[in-house]
């Protein structure tokens, strides 16, 4: 991790030379992660800043937190490469001034820019340049094996909680089934969403009530660890899926492996954005595409990028993505890397839960029970 993490040190500062800034400043989690080489500062799950934050200079890198925090970070989560400032918890005022000291009163350069965290940026930050943005989206080796990790461990949980799921039990209970199964194995369950049988057809977005299952059900998973995200959906049928259901599951798989076997090295979003419009169209479900968004690439956030018509942001090996083609009670979404010679890898694939194949690739199916 300490060579990651120097890595991600020399790329900052270059970009601190050709910016002509003082420092780089980071509180967002998922630059926090990427920083640290998966470290992490959440406390409050729902944040999009932590208990501590990043400062890189030409000559230092700092990790700033306050007193309650600091000795738990330096024992469970940061590497040895940044230097701790600690400031009393009752003065932020602190951490302000040390932050100024150590960069001259200079401009610097923030992720609060970036991506509207809830902090306000000073007067002297900018954001971060697009040529850093880039080298977050690409997964050093490193990166990518954590990335495995979590993605084995966010599937192992998903087809743990469905096989035991019943259709007595309620969205709330199989939504919380799934954020138990995700913490026991050390992720954070940044997003469960739950449908069941009678809501299904009616919301993209499903968040969980207290209504039952019923005969069938949808689980999505948004799971974090080392600050990754693995992102899936499946589904559970309690009998057998009607021949219309069945229908428009395989649809969507199809078209799903129409946005797949786009997705290579130099191919931008905007590109695959358009094949799965021509295959909606190609299934008869033209108007699709504009009732839910369509995925992107992932990594750090859950959607890096969302794809859309005007999204002319390249592809790149080693870069993550998951698509999540939908039609009305039928969805599929997995976490895949970009591998040399146009592979793709799945890293939320789980041969224990039914797939079929499509296109040369295993895909996941509803589980009937």
């Amino acid at each position: 991790m300490n060579e990651e993490v120097s890595r991600k040190l020399e790329l900052i500062r270059q970009t601190l030379t050709v910016t002509e800034v003082e420092g780089l400043r980071i509180r967002g989690t998922d630059w926090f992660a990427w920083a640290t080489g998966g470290a992490s500062h959440t406390v409050l799950l729902t944040a999009e800043t932590g208990v501590a934050e990043v400062l890189v200079t030409g000559q230092d890198a700092w990790i700033l937190t306050d007193e309650i925090e600091a000795q738990r970070l330096k024992d469970e989560e940061l590497p040895s490469n940044f230097k701790l400032h600690i400031h009393p918890w009752a003065d932020a005022a602190a951490r302000e001034s040390f932050v100024k000291d150590a960069t001259a009163g200079g401009e610097i350069i923030s992720d609060v820019c970036d991506n509207a965290k809830r902090v306000r940026p000073t007067s002297q930050e900018q954001p971060i340049p697009p040529s850093l943005q880039a080298y977050k989206r690409v997964l050093m080796p490193t990166e990518l094996e954590r990335y495995r990790q979590v993605g084995q461990k966010a599937s192992a949980a998903m087809t743990e909680v469905l096989k035991a799921a019943r259709p007595t039990w309620t969205e709330y209970q199989l939504a919380g089934a799934g954020a138990e199964a995700l913490w026991a194995r050390g992720l954070h369950p940044a997003l469960t969403l739950v449908a069941g049988d009678r809501r299904l057809p009616l919301y993209r977005h499903a968040t969980p009530t207290g209504e039952k299952l019923g005969r069938q059900a949808m689980l999505v998973f948004c799971a974090r660890g080392y600050g990754l995200y693995a992102n899936l959906t499946r589904f559970v049928c309690f009998g057998s899926l009607s021949k219309n259901e069945a229908e428009l599951h395989r649809h969507v798989r199809e078209i799903e492996a129409t946005a797949l076997s786009t997705c290579q090295p130099g191919i931008t979003l905007d590109t695959v954005y358009s094949a799965l419009a021509q295959a909606y169209e190609q299934h008869n479900f033209p108007n699709a595409i504009y009732e839910h968004h369509q995925g992107g690439t992932t990594g750090y956030l859950a959607r890096e990028i969302v794809a859309n018509p005007l999204t002319n942001d390249f592809l790149t090996e080693n870069m993550a993505i998951a698509w999540n083609p939908s039609l009305s009670g039928a969805k599929v979404e997995d976490t895949f890397v970009i591998l040399k010679d146009k592979k793709l890898e799945n890293l939320t694939f789980d041969s224990n839960f039914p797939s079929v194949e499509v296109d040369g690739r295993l895909r996941a199916v509803p589980l009937e029970m």
